[in-house]
């Protein structure tokens, strides 16, 4: 009753939809839990159902065309998606199929597209065996991807966003690399080779976690480079970074935190950044009940920065949504609501693509024991059912499909009104 008066019932079922099904004894210790987490957290209550039905678009900025987008046009799309309410899909690749998949999808689905590269998903590109001494692979790899990208994006029609994912300080080897591709780009062409680069530092101290995000922003600023950086910590484990053993409370992020490092990198001269908060995320995909997303922290943070500003302005911050695998529809669009502009997707795309490929197995599994010999006769060859592209371009619709049904929960289904 405590938690109903607060506006907190969806809390309750957050833990456990089966809660009905619970006894008394069960129940009691969830309910001191719950309420304790919603006073500790101060997150208030949530505003009622979130619903979106489809509504007009508004036009595109003119500055914002198909192919890859940065600087002001970058900057031009995430206001664009904020002001419309939808959050574009962010997908980590690992090869050209991967890359496909989230370009045939964006083009079907009608919405711009985030094309990111892990700094393990850049060395599997470059070759595991490449030589990866001071992260050569790693930057070479992740360079490489992104001029693939470059070369077909606009064939699909769709804005695109190149981006990289975490970096921890341990890898900004990597980090510098992929800068100073950036800087060669920006001098020959007038733009960088990617659109955005984010720092993950959200395991340390905050003091040096905004100072060295500062201090790269005013670096990338001066080729048109966006920052994304990272409060509060992402739990689970994702290429790389494990946070699976990490204290429950750094999974939250605080008004105050998010307000100093608006303040500190809005002062980059042309800095743009945006602000991967932690709110209970976790990377992968877990059984329900086992992870607590708290989305009204990001409403909550907006108000902050919007009152301390006195601008008028109710949603100053561009927010990430990191973990987004096999969360539901009601937290998805709720932390759109504050101003999510962004959805990372890794998990559940992951197994879609291994799931196409696994259904194309079973489905011609008779034609792939071996090169001569299946059930139409001993001496029909199998090369049109072995050849590798047959199984990766199931991996490719599988995922592509999968895709679409994110950009459904994002709200990102035909919002590219172009200008006229």
């Amino acid at each position: 009753l405590e938690l109903e008066q607060c506006g907190w019932p969806s809390v309750l079922f957050s833990f456990d939809r089966r809660i009905e099904n619970l006894s008394l004894s069960q129940l009691g210790p969830m309910l001191f839990s719950a309420t304790a987490l919603v006073s500790g957290l101060n997150v208030g209550p949530r505003a009622g159902t979130i619903t979106m039905q489809t509504k007009t678009v508004t036009p595109l900025p003119a500055s914002v065309k198909p192919g890859v987008v940065t600087g002001e046009a970058l900057w031009d799309l995430l206001q664009h998606a904020k002001e419309n309410k939808y959050a574009i899909p962010a997908v980590n690749v690992v090869s050209s199929c991967s890359i496909s998949s989230c370009l045939e999808a964006a083009a079907k689905y009608g919405g711009p597209m985030i094309v990111q590269f892990s700094r393990g998903g850049g060395q599997f590109i470059a070759g595991k065996t490449a030589d990866n001494a001071d992260d050569a692979a790693c930057i070479a790899g992740s360079v490489a991807g992104a001029l693939h990208v470059r070369q077909v994006a606009e064939l699909y029609g769709v804005p695109v966003i190149l981006h990289t994912d975490h970096c921890q300080r341990s890898w900004l080897p990597w980090f510098d690399g992929l800068m100073d591709a950036n800087e060669k780009y920006f001098k020959a062409n007038g733009e960088p080779l990617f659109s955005s680069h984010m720092l993950d530092l959200s395991e340390e101290p905050l003091e040096e976690n905004v100072g060295t995000c500062k201090e790269y922003l005013q670096r990338m600023a001066k080729c048109n480079i966006l920052l994304e950086m990272e409060l509060g910590v992402t739990g689970g484990e994702e290429d790389g970074v494990d946070n699976t053993d990490i204290d429950s409370s750094r999974l939250y992020t605080q008004p105050e935190e998010v307000w100093e490092v608006y303040q500190q990198l809005s002062s980059v001269p042309n800095g743009r950044f945006t602000v991967a908060a932690a709110f209970g995320n976790v990377h992968g995909v877990y059984a329900p009940g086992n992870v607590d997303l708290q989305p009204q922290i990001l409403h909550n943070t907006q108000k902050y920065i919007s009152e301390k500003l006195g601008d008028g302005d109710p949603k100053p911050t561009c927010f990430v949504f990191h973990g987004g695998s096999g969360s539901s529809r009601e937290d998805i669009r709720y932390a759109i609501e504050a101003g999510t502009i962004k959805m990372n997707i890794d998990t559940d795309t992951q197994w879609a693509f291994w799931d196409g490929v696994r259904e194309y197995e079973a489905k011609y599994h008779d034609y792939l024991q071996g090169q001569i010999g299946n059930p139409e006769g001993e001496t029909k060859p199998n090369k049109k059912y072995y050849d590798p592209r047959m199984a990766l371009r199931s991996g490719e619709e599988a995922m592509a499909k999968r895709l679409c049904e994110a950009a459904e929960d994002l709200n990102c289904i035909d919002v590219l009104n172009w200008s006229k």
